[in-house]
């Protein structure tokens, strides 16, 4: 039997969804594309999913697009156009699936994230990284400018560094990407998956209403002027002060004990 692209395993209102491309380094071939399309989108509609882990099996996160693929689309009548802007559409389709899921998703990253690799990274609301990874937009190495991972990594990171790191191909060290806001916390490669799954469980634990009610407002408020963001996240708070559980937790702060959410 042909073992599934993803792997997805529950446990404890964690999903944890694993890229299954190890030989490939997990690059993004149509059919890894389509898998974890459908998986998250799954997961999205799943409440008992408080936050989402995104690895890849094997030494590497993700190598980005899978190129022999992309160099045989060549062989159509129009050389490949058709093929690549579907291929690009459907790959920006997952960049923006990521945000705008319900559930914090968390990249653990090892080995490498080069260009659609690091896209993904960047997409992922946090991310923990092994001390020994290396981060790269390196598509420019090759003569195919890194455009669209370019979104989501200028989002993420300083505009001037974005631009050295298109423009030059060369890979940054994990310590770097923290530094530069790539990655929320690095790690020993033994320690990669604990200190994961420990920030994992931390925002699991809190009250899931609220986090979903925050993570939208975390990215809408993002693009609005600020005295459009004041007016917008002044309802947001009136939405969740009105929760039966945020009552309760702000009850049981008050009066020194745990809350009882439903």
């Amino acid at each position: 039997m042909t073992e599934a692209l993803v792997r997805c395993d529950v446990a404890e209102r964690v999903a944890v969804v694993e890229m299954n491309r190890p030989s490939a380094l997990n690059a993004l071939s149509d059919g890894l594309l389509a898998a974890l399309t459908g998986t998250l989108t799954e997961l999205a509609a799943d409440p008992g999913v408080r936050v989402v882990v995104l690895r890849g099996a094997g030494k590497a996160f993700c190598a980005g697009h899978d190129l022999k693929e992309m160099q045989a689309g060549r062989a159509a009548p129009d050389k490949g156009a058709a093929y690549f802007a579907d291929l690009f559409t459907r790959c920006g389709a997952l960049m923006q699936l990521i945000p705008a899921m319900p559930q914090p998703v968390i990249a653990q990253v090892q080995g490498i994230a080069t260009a659609a690799g690091c896209q993904l990274v960047a997409s992922c609301d946090m991310a923990v990284a092994a001390e020994d990874t290396r981060f790269g937009v390196n598509g420019v190495n090759i003569g195919l400018f890194c455009s669209t991972p370019m979104v989501a990594l200028s989002r993420n990171i300083p505009r001037k560094q974005a631009f050295e790191m298109l423009t030059t191909g060369e890979f940054i060290p994990a310590e770097r990407a923290r530094d530069l806001g790539l990655v929320n916390r690095i790690a020993p490669p033994d320690r990669l998956e604990a200190e994961t799954m420990q920030l994992a469980h931390m925002v699991a634990g809190k009250l899931g209403a609220a986090v979903r009610i925050g993570k939208r407002a975390f990215y809408e408020q993002a693009g609005m002027p600020l005295d459009r963001a004041y007016d917008y996240t002044r309802d947001v708070m009136v939405e969740n002060m009105l929760l039966r559980d945020t009552d309760e937790g702000i009850k049981a702060f008050i009066e020194k004990r745990k809350p009882d959410w439903a």
